[in-house]
């Protein structure tokens, strides 16, 4: 059984140099952990605080969420409705949910009348990506997050250049919350081992040449010999919808804050 919640004045990580110090020691005392190990110290740990897993319910996110279903199904689980998903991912995220028994899956959304007052024609992405990624998810996760001294996340090292040194815990110093990223040795067979392994739900689009899954207006298949996220934000200088924070701007990774 998680700990009582700590309240956030007695939280260390309310303050920023708190904060860095105890990501240090989580990742000093983490060093030869596996994820689970991991995801239960960060979710056991009383100084970490409330924590929730934020998932897009994409392509490789079912390890991350049955790890958690493992550890404790009790755990708020965010995702990310942007209105613009593909109904398959809809689907999913249901079917995935149910199978692992999540007690706690808070569907995040942008509220319509403003999406109807910013993006009235539905063509904002077109004009603006980062403006559409805004509107639609991070500023919904920023929101859902505010309740909350930390969240966890399915990012690995091997994904891209900026996240070859990816710690297992982060210091989001001006959010005053910790980031957890469980999976982040992993590489990509340790993620097909465990799907088959445990007979895991395979997102249907993977299957149809989709190896990394977003909206659908902004997500296109990947031919053979591609990079896995070659289909998003395809012809964009764009890799990263910017839901990860850096000196307390929401960034794509590898851009300059």
């Amino acid at each position: 059984m998680r700990p009582e919640r700590i309240e956030p004045e007695t939280v260390p990580a309310r303050d920023p140099e708190a904060l860095r110090a105890r990501a240090a020691r989580l990742n000093a005392r983490a060093r030869h952990f596996d994820a689970r190990e991991v995801l239960r110290t960060a979710l056991d740990d009383p100084e970490t605080g409330e924590l929730a897993l934020v998932s897009s319910f994409g392509a490789e996110s079912v390890v991350l969420l049955h790890l958690l279903a493992l550890t404790d199904p009790r755990v708020p689980v965010l995702f990310i409705d942007t209105r613009l998903l593909f109904p398959e991912t809809l689907s999913y995220q249901q079917e995935v949910a149910a199978h692992l028994g999540l007690r706690d899956v808070r569907v995040l959304r942008t509220d319509a009348a403003r999406i109807a007052r910013e993006d009235p024609d539905g063509a904002l992405r077109t004009r603006d990506t980062d403006a559409c990624c805004a509107l639609r998810k991070t500023e919904p996760l920023e929101r859902a997050l505010s309740g909350f001294d930390g969240w966890i996340t399915g990012r690995k090292r091997y994904q891209s250049p900026g996240r070859a040194d990816l710690p297992f815990f982060e210091a989001e110093a001006t959010q005053g919350r910790i980031k957890v990223n469980p999976l982040a040795g992993w590489q990509p067979e340790d993620v097909r081992a465990h799907m088959a392994q445990h007979d895991l739900p395979r997102h249907p689009l993977v299957a149809r040449g989709y190896p990394s899954i977003g909206c659908w207006p902004c997500t296109s298949q990947v031919a053979e010999g591609e990079d896995a996220r070659a289909g998003r934000w395809r012809g964009e200088d764009k890799d990263e919808c910017g839901i990860h924070f850096v000196d307390g701007r929401a960034v794509r990774q590898g851009a300059t804050p």
